[in-house]
């Protein structure tokens, strides 16, 4: 499902910046909350709005690894498979997570964009490990039954929303 490209919130975005290209950093940070990725379509028009280059804009995006340059899913779950969360068991929640979304380790986002499933080194609970995080809110002692309910309670708010 491609996302078209709103010209008009990137030049709000820029406004907001003051066409700076001091501020690439955050005009990648905002374009990248409006659409939860960076399209390519953005670069060259950036390139263009700041007088800087599209591989300069490009470097930046891809040189922070919280810049994605895919579409991400509405719910972004994140696995922590840092040592505590590994020793308590989070591979299982991110196997039963990939099994019942379709999901591998290459293909991380579901084709109606609602789910995006990453692992990541550590969230810092390690108390609370084995530990997920949904659009950045924090789950703990899950299980891979837990996780489930979480998925089923999500897909049903989605349904409603529709």
């Amino acid at each position: 499902m491609e996302q078209v490209i709103d010209f008009k919130a990137l030049d709000e975005v820029l406004v907001k910046n003051n066409f700076s290209k001091n501020n690439i950093i955050s005009i990648l940070q905002d374009i990248q909350e409006q659409h939860r990725y960076i399209p390519h379509e953005a670069f060259p028009y950036l390139a263009e709005k700041l007088g800087i280059s599209t591989a300069k804009i490009f470097g930046v995006a891809t040189f922070y690894e919280n810049f994605s340059l895919e579409p991400k899913g509405k719910y972004i779950i994140k696995i922590c498979d840092g040592t505590a969360c590994h020793v308590r068991k989070s591979i299982p929640i991110l196997n039963k997570l990939r099994d019942e979304l379709g999901l591998s380790k290459e293909k991380i986002t579901t084709d109606d964009l609602l789910f995006t499933l990453e692992t990541v080194s550590c969230l810092g609970a390690c108390g609370l490990a084995p530990v997920i995080t949904i659009n950045d809110k924090v789950y703990g002692a899950m299980t891979p039954e837990k996780a489930m309910v979480l998925l089923k309670e999500l897909k049903e708010a989605s349904e409603d929303v529709k």
